[in-house]
């Protein structure tokens, strides 16, 4: 099982204004643990940073000040090192349409990961790998789905094959960035619902990037606010949506859905 801390994460930018460069803050100073078998929600507005802090866990930004560790240790930013890290800590992207190839089959999306993390695989256990992760992510009949390609599935199939995707090599750490933003309401639950038993059962610690503060209460252990690169508040879901203790959460809260509040509630 795996650990991912990230410790005091700093990323600042210098934006240009003609001939100036004026420095800007996209994460300040934030730490915070994944655990196995725990959900942790990264909540907050476009702009606040929640991507940025994604990008350096994935190592595609390296952070202005600061350190992440996998299972204690310090990351290797080359090399087989960084190959053991990528393969430990994978991404779902937002566009599950966008990250893939329209020109590839399914099975061609899954192949590429399992031949690169597992080697030693013949050509017909990877084959089987294929279509034990598709029925992993409740996709059948595999083979009939291996054979398909992006745009003969539906968005919430394709999203699906994006988990497939990233629990090919293995990982122990799998970041979702706004997983079902580009779905429909309607299918929404279901991908929350296997993101939730995959966690469970293969011992997952899951970074749930969201504006949602509806579904981080629902489907985590423990949520992040994050406002203009530094996390305002943290806690429990319970406590964290119950009794907020910032003024961004506290809106946050009032602009969740609740259906147990009343129509004169909401015309005040």
């Amino acid at each position: 099982m795996t650990t991912l801390e990230a410790h005091n994460l700093i990323k600042q930018y210098h934006l240009r204004q003609g001939v100036r460069t004026r420095p800007l803050r996209a994460v300040d100073d934030v730490s915070f643990t994944l655990d196995p078998r725990r959900t942790v929600a990264l909540v907050g507005q476009s702009g606040s940073g929640k991507s940025t802090i994604a990008k350096l866990l994935l190592q595609l930004e390296r952070p202005t000040s600061g350190e992440i560790l996998l299972d204690g240790k310090s990351v290797e930013r080359r090399g087989a090192g960084l190959k053991r890290y990528r393969r430990t800590v994978q991404m779902v992207f937002q566009d599950p349409f966008a990250s893939l190839n329209p020109f590839h089959t399914v099975e061609h999306h899954l192949q590429r990961p399992v031949r690169l993390h597992h080697p030693q695989l013949t050509k017909d256990e990877v084959h089987r790998r294929v279509l034990q992760l598709l029925e992993r992510v409740r996709l059948t009949p595999a083979e009939n789905v291996a054979a398909r390609r992006p745009h003969e599935l539906s968005g919430g199939q394709r999203q699906r094959v994006a988990i497939a995707r990233a629990l090919a090599p293995e990982p122990g750490i799998l970041i979702a960035d706004e997983p079902v933003s580009m779905l429909d309401v309607s299918i929404r639950l279901g991908v929350l619902n296997l993101l939730a038993t995959l966690q469970r059962e293969e011992d997952l610690g899951v970074l749930y990037i969201t504006h949602d503060l509806a579904t981080a209460r629902h489907f985590s252990d423990e949520i992040l606010v994050m406002y203009q690169g530094r996390i305002v508040e943290r806690g429990t879901a319970d406590d964290v949506i119950l009794s907020p203790q910032h003024e961004y959460t506290k809106t946050l809260a009032a602009a969740a859905p609740n259906p147990e509040r009343r129509i004169g509630e909401l015309r005040r």
